[in-house]
């Protein structure tokens, strides 16, 4: 099994549209793939493909709940918490759990010498698991409306992954924070998807600078090339990083996008090109098991 991560330094610039396309291409080559969409905090992937959905799990964590009656107000619990996430007035009596702040690392648990601590569950959100018309299934990560972070959610996604797939497909979230990360560490090659512009060129750098703190290979795709100026172009030969693929502006491939269909379904052109970009990579990085 080969995992391939499909990232981006900033939303918008054909992360999904890259991944959804590699997916279908792989499927239709007869592969067993499965493409898991880890943007918790905006999933759409499962959009573009007919499908059924199969099993849901809900992803939770345990939040602190404080006595009271039973608490000392010493304050330490408030004092362990790196998120802020306890709020106290000793001289009031007053202790709370802000529970949208918690992260469940259980830390004020360790800190109560009183026993006042207990913990509760609270829904952060859910893995759908999605069949297709064939083996291969889609994930989907959801995180639920004012969850801090979406890095539990995205951790249930992956832990579904199918050993017995060739290929995983992660579709990750936009920007190098944490989310990005979670969803990059576990995969063998990142594809970085970009736009010849100069906020695409700006964050393509801060990608590409933490991918190799992480010690990732990665090359990269320009999206809607022709649009903007050479900078990504100069960039990538300076620094010697791999240019898998130049998609042009191109009004039909918009128009297909918007109306939740893969240019791969209808343009043989394309849907090659798609499959070339992961043969250059498995040629390089992959598994000599799978055979091409």
């Amino acid at each position: 099994m080969m995992k391939i991560a499909v990232a981006s330094g900033k939303g918008g610039t054909g992360k999904t549209f890259i991944a959804t396309n590699i997916f279908y291409t792989l499927l239709k080559n007869n592969y067993r793939a499965m493409l898991i969409d880890c943007d918790a905090e905006a999933p759409n992937s499962v959009a573009f493909f007919v499908t059924k959905l199969i099993n849901e799990l809900e992803v939770s964590q345990l939040v602190p709940v404080i006595n009271p009656d039973s608490c000392t107000f010493c304050g330490k619990c408030h004092e362990y918490c790196n998120y802020n996430a306890i709020f106290i007035l000793p001289p009031m009596k007053i202790i709370k759990v802000i529970e949208d702040l918690c992260h469940g690392c259980g830390a004020c648990s360790v800190a109560c010498k009183a026993g006042a601590i207990s913990e509760k569950p609270i829904s952060l959100g859910k893995v759908a698991l999605y069949s297709t018309d064939r083996l291969p299934i889609l994930i989907e990560a959801r995180m639920n409306i004012g969850v801090m972070s979406p890095i539990p959610v995205i951790k249930e996604a992956i832990k579904q992954i199918d050993n017995k797939s060739d290929f995983v497909i992660l579709d990750a979230p936009p920007g190098t924070s944490c989310p990005f990360i979670q969803s990059t560490i576990v995969a063998d090659y990142v594809i970085l998807v970009t736009e010849p512009t100069p906020f695409g060129l700006s964050d393509l750098k801060q990608s590409v600078e933490t991918l190799k703190s992480i010690n990732k290979p990665y090359g990269v795709i320009i999206n809607r090339a022709g649009l903007g100026n050479n900078d990504v172009f100069k960039y990538l030969i300076k620094n010697e990083i791999p240019l898998l693929l130049e998609i042009p502006f191109n009004k039909q491939i918009a128009v297909l996008y918007s109306d939740g269909k893969l240019v791969s379904e209808s343009d043989s052109f394309f849907a090659k090109q798609m499959l070339t970009v992961v043969e250059n990579i498995m040629g390089k990085y992959g598994n000599s098991n799978i055979k091409w």
